[in-house]
């Protein structure tokens, strides 16, 4: 008898406990959709505000360009990304193998961007290359496009190269007198961007750069070299006296302001990516080799400083300061 009564009370358990599964696969089903109507809802708001945004990142292949996609993504945004090749652009871009400057019709071809970020060039690091001067129509062609699109903020890497030989803090009222053919052909395409703009209705961001410390060999930098050579195994590196005080930036907080800067747009105009400090090129190079324990030593006096180099130089950091905090707060 009690055998039997078991037996009742444990089919009626199975009935109660499949009945509840099927409740709760229900209650799920309900709460999967619902949260996912919500989803959607909040991202269709977060679009409309300007708080996601679809930046397309020139370059996007290059030292720089890669952990600045890397950033962006980081930050929600979606990336389309362009250069000649693409294969070391982070895997969540929509990757873009192309000749940017070959088509017709950049917006369209680049899936209607919110954000342009035009980081692409060449020779950046080979002051006095011509690739500078002649590669400045196809900026010009180019930037002139999307800026007759429905693109909404036009954003270029800028050099602090642009100012040439300066003393002291810069800002974006700092008078532009450059001495290298980089920096003559940085200042022409701020000016014509700037204007392009203005007459389109778009904003404008300048994105003037500083002095990056990163170790990849992959790099142009003197950080970049000093790497390359630690890793051939070289014992010494030629260097100048080291004497000249410049506005030294991390790769990653750089990566980091460009990011925050390009997917704003509250603050614009020319912001300075920077440390807001100067510092002597031969401290930050020796801590640099010391951060890294590389077993290399640097030959003072080998190589004259250039005449162009300021004696003491850094950025204005007002401008990227208020946009960090503001990310921040988010």
């Amino acid at each position: 008898m009690r055998a039997k009564q078991s037996a009742k009370s444990e089919k009626k358990s199975r009935k109660k406990t499949k009945k509840w599964r099927e409740i709760k696969k229900k209650l799920i089903k309900k709460s999967t959709v619902y949260r996912l109507r919500e989803f959607l809802t909040v991202l269709r708001y977060l679009k409309e505000v300007n708080l996601l945004m679809k930046v397309l990142v020139t370059g996007a292949n290059g030292y720089l360009g890669q952990g600045i996609v890397k950033a962006i993504l980081d930050r929600g945004h979606e990336v389309v990304a362009a250069d000649f090749t693409v294969q070391n652009v982070d895997d969540r871009a929509i990757k873009k193998a192309c000749n940017l400057f070959e088509i017709e019709d950049p917006y369209t071809y680049f899936e209607q961007p919110d954000v342009l970020l035009h980081l692409a060039w060449r020779d950046g690091f080979i002051h006095y290359s011509d690739a500078h001067i002649m590669d400045l129509p196809n900026h010009y062609v180019f930037l002139q496009k999307m800026a007759k699109s429905d693109v909404k903020t036009i954003s270029t890497m800028g050099s602090m190269h642009e100012i040439g030989f300066y003393e002291g803090s810069i800002d974006e009222n700092t008078p532009c007198k450059p001495e290298s053919f980089y920096g003559i052909a940085k200042n022409a395409l701020r000016e014509v961007a700037k204007v392009y703009c203005m007459q389109n209705g778009k904003t404008f961001q300048w994105l003037r750069g500083y002095y990056i410390v990163g170790n990849s060999k992959f790099g142009s930098s003197i950080f970049s070299k000093i790497t390359a050579a630690a890793e051939d195994g070289m014992k010494t590196f030629p260097f100048t006296m080291g004497l000249n005080q410049f506005d030294f930036i991390n790769y990653e907080d750089f990566c980091e302001q460009v990011a925050a800067a390009c997917t704003q747009d509250a603050i614009n105009g020319i912001i300075n990516i920077c440390s807001g400090r100067p510092e002597k090129l031969a401290d930050r190079v020796e801590r640099f080799i010391k951060e890294n324990n590389y077993d290399i030593k640097l030959e003072y006096g080998k190589f004259p400083d250039r005449p162009y180099d300021s004696k003491a130089v850094w950025g204005n950091n007002s401008k990227i300061e208020k946009i960090m905090n503001k990310k921040a707060k988010l």
